[in-house]
């Protein structure tokens, strides 16, 4: 009877961890107990106003002007399309460093465009949001932009990327700030306090969404009082705002444009379901329940003409969904699920490229999988890759790991074949989605970004 009855408290034990853990309730708590500033000291910056301090530097955008635009680059793929021959194995001391800068805490990638090198930094000496331009060449700060906002450490602080036109610069702050800015000087042009004019609540974490620049507007998501919103980024103007009848919430995913049906649409993961946004009107043009959970991450994956490929942590796998055209409608359908040790991500959002799937699933192990859900390889056991960012280029995957350790991995279905591997970071927490243009891989961890130059 022993062993049953040790057995039985066990199971109970363990059954309400798992309960308490994903159901994500709590009890009341003193403010400030999360990290989190207290209302005093949110109020001390209630009424700030986002005309803050634009500070100029010594550094000179380069002559290079490929471009690496926004959160997983000018496709939103996270695959490189340039022509560059990179490298297919380092030397014994790592790919050749250009240069580095030490940043705030987080995790906040760059985006790059026309010689400047963009990323969202936070200041805490100063209590302060701060949009920063480098230059591409080596490292040299061009200007920046400051505004004040009170951001705790919360499992870091700034964590979004840039979205950037040759016009403008578009950035989400921590506390769900949305600012632009002139893309060459720095000057203010506008923003929006996302909590204060849409009631958006502040996700886990603080913001982890991307915006987007499409056509001379940024595509953001409130999810409050509208789903998502279109915003003329020369005057500031809200062109348009989709509904948001069940009152769905924020999460860190990131909005996906993309094309079907002879229409451009916005495809969103709020706390609720999934929705799909008329790029012309801010039109719903289809929802779906099928996929929700209260902490999404990764960014659905476009993976042809009418599928979509969903993924998160958190216990919940994966799914592919088809969009069809009946009649008037679009139709969104599930074709497949899949558990997470068959395939999940906690973080980052899978790579789609030559026609497979590419990810770090659950267990840490690098997996390739085919259209059908298919596993084709994995990394296994002896090469795992944490909770670190990935990009697809000159016929590799170029993965770096939690603790600054750059892999280059064949991009094939056929096996698992690593190329290379060194270590590149110093620090932890190497999460930040890296950039690739002409050959220079900028990557971060947790307080220092670099410029690697992988070229050939």
């Amino acid at each position: 009877m022993i062993p049953l009855l040790l057995t039985a408290a066990g199971a109970g034990l363990l059954a309400g961890w798992i309960y308490s853990f994903y159901s994500f309730s709590a009890e009341p708590r003193l403010p400030g107990s999360d990290g989190r500033p207290t209302a005093s000291e949110a109020a001390a910056v209630s009424e700030k106003t986002k005309e803050g301090i634009l500070e100029t530097f010594d550094g000179v955008p380069s002559k290079l002007t490929a471009c690496w635009p926004a959160f997983r680059g000018s496709r939103y793929d996270a695959v490189s399309t340039e022509s560059v021959p990179l490298l297919r194995s380092f030397p014994p001391t790592g790919p050749r460093e250009l240069w580095r800068v030490s940043l705030g805490e987080g995790y906040a990638g760059p985006a790059v465009c026309r010689g400047c090198v963009y990323v969202i930094d936070y200041d805490a000496a100063r209590q302060a949001d701060v949009i920063r331009c480098f230059s591409l060449d080596d490292g040299r700060e061009i200007w920046r932009y400051s505004y004040p906002v009170i951001v705790k450490r919360n499992h870091g602080m700034s964590r979004t990327i840039p979205a950037v036109d040759e016009h403008y610069v578009v950035t989400i702050g921590p506390r769900c700030d949305v600012t632009c800015v002139d893309a060459d000087t720095g000057r203010f042009r506008w923003a929006i306090d996302l909590v204060k004019e849409y009631g958006t609540k502040e996700p886990l974490w603080y913001a982890g969404q991307c915006p987007r620049i499409e056509e001379g507007k940024a595509i953001i998501a409130p999810a409050g009082e509208a789903l998502m919103i279109a915003v003329d980024c020369q005057s500031g103007q809200v062109l348009w705002k989709s509904p948001n009848p069940q009152r769905w919430q924020m999460t860190h995913s990131s909005i996906l444009p993309i094309s079907f049906g002879g229409q451009r649409m916005y495809v969103y993961c709020a706390v609720g379901g999934v929705a799909g946004i008329s790029a012309e009107d801010g039109a719903v043009l289809w929802t779906s329940d099928a996929w929700t959970l209260r902490i999404h991450v990764p960014t659905p994956v476009w993976v042809g003409e009418d599928r979509l490929f969903f993924s998160a942590g958190y216990n919940k796998g994966s799914m592919m969904m088809r969009l069809t055209q009946q009649d008037s409608k679009v139709v969104p359908e599930v074709l497949f699920t899949l558990p997470p040790d068959v395939f999940g991500s906690d973080q980052q959002t899978p790579v789609f490229y030559q026609g497979f799937l590419y990810g770090v699933r659950p267990n840490e192990e690098m997996v390739c999988l085919d259209l059908d859900g298919n596993v084709r390889w994995s990394s296994g056991t002896q090469n795992k890759f944490g909770l670190g960012p990935y990009i697809a280029a000159d016929g590799m995957l170029i993965v770096l790991n939690d603790d600054g350790v750059l892999s280059l991995i064949e991009a094939k279905p056929d096996k698992f074949v690593l190329l290379a591997r060194a270590k590149v970071l110093e620090g932890i927490e190497s999460w930040g989605p890296p950039a690739l243009v002409e050959g220079r891989l900028i990557v971060r961890d947790f307080t220092t970004m670099k410029c690697l130059d992988l070229r050939q």
